[in-house]
């Protein structure tokens, strides 16, 4: 197994005229999906409860997006980042939807002043991945996500089978040349 150390893909990302880079990772790549090694980091969150997933990653963006134009502690605009993930658990109408907190604001974040925002530091994980392009409903996350469960079912790779996150990367202007992901933890 080969890792080499790679940015993300698509995480250049056009927002007001900003050019923003995300995480970076190793990375291990299959003929049909990737194995990511993610550093732990920080990110600001919101959980939706009880709304479609359609509808979660709606109002998760909005509030997550108000934190990054000011409304936190310091009243500091924070560049836009990518991926916007959405946490996905079987059979909860729950969602977590989050930005990557920027690397110049990792040490510290400042605090939202949104009671439903929070700042979560996600632990150091090895991540299935599996991208896509076009654009992403609901159904084809889904969709995506029992495919590649399947594939590392059949490869014996094991992972959490009882949660996965969605990843996108581009504005919903963007038309053309869209990346989306899915991802599972390895176990």
């Amino acid at each position: 197994m080969q890792w080499k150390r790679q940015f993300d893909p698509g995480a250049l990302c056009v927002i007001s005229i900003q050019l923003v880079v995300t995480v970076t990772f190793a990375t291990f790549q299959a003929k049909d999906y990737e194995l990511r090694q993610y550093e732990t980091a920080k990110w600001v969150s919101t959980v939706i409860r009880g709304e479609t997933q359609k509808e979660a990653l709606r109002q998760g963006f909005w509030k997550l997006f108000h934190y990054i134009q000011g409304k936190n502690e310091k009243e500091m605009k924070i560049d836009m980042t990518v991926p916007v993930t959405c946490l996905v658990k079987r059979g909860c109408a729950d969602f977590k939807v989050s930005f990557f907190v920027p690397f110049e604001h990792q040490d510290s974040p400042p605090q939202p002043t949104d009671s439903d925002v929070f700042i979560e530091e996600r632990k150091a994980a090895a991540v299935f991945v599996r991208s896509f392009s076009g654009f992403a409903s609901t159904e084809k996350y889904a969709e995506e996500a029992e495919v590649l469960a399947r594939i590392l079912r059949n490869r014996g790779q094991p992972f959490h089978e009882d949660f996965f996150y969605t990843a996108g990367y581009d504005s919903p202007f963007k038309l053309f040349n869209r990346h989306n992901e899915v991802w599972y933890f390895k176990k």
